[in-house]
């Protein structure tokens, strides 16, 4: 294969960037949660738990984009920290519903102001003309 090829896919291929970026940023937040004890995928888990009722394990996987395998993977250290709570949901005993914990929901609002902080500075540091909310659309739209 011709080493043009490579260059050319160094320098056009949309999923390199976006993995590039999503490392970049994770590392950028992982850093940023450190002092809370949550990593920012945990992060991204908590809030998706904090809803009105407790949510089925489906929703849940889907909203983050997961397989529910990967979702039952990423569970067992918050449930073991004591932060979310699997329970038997009481309309199908076979279903589970996924529910923060008090120190769940407490440990999630002490790292929201240091998610908007940081949010906040990788807002800024973009290029003058990357609008985020048209960022956010473009990103959504390949997501679906």
């Amino acid at each position: 294969m011709p080493f043009e090829i490579t260059i050319e896919v160094r320098d056009t291929c949309l999923c390199l960037y976006l993995q590039r970026a999503a490392r970049a940023l994770a590392r950028t937040f992982d850093d940023a949660l450190r002092p809370v004890g949550l990593t920012n995928g945990q992060f991204s888990l908590l809030m998706a738990l904090n809803r009105p009722e407790p949510p089925p394990l489906g929703p849940v996987a889907q909203l983050l984009a997961m397989d529910r395998t990967t979702l039952t993977a990423a569970l067992k250290p918050l449930e073991r920290d004591g932060l979310v709570r699997i329970e038997t949901d009481p309309n199908d005993r076979r279903s589970r519903r996924l529910a923060l914990t008090e120190a769940g929901a407490e440990r999630l609002a002490a790292a929201v102001p240091i998610w908007r902080a940081t949010h906040a500075t990788v807002e800024v540091a973009l290029p003058p003309d990357a609008d985020p909310v048209v960022l956010r659309a473009a990103l959504i739209a390949l997501t679906g």
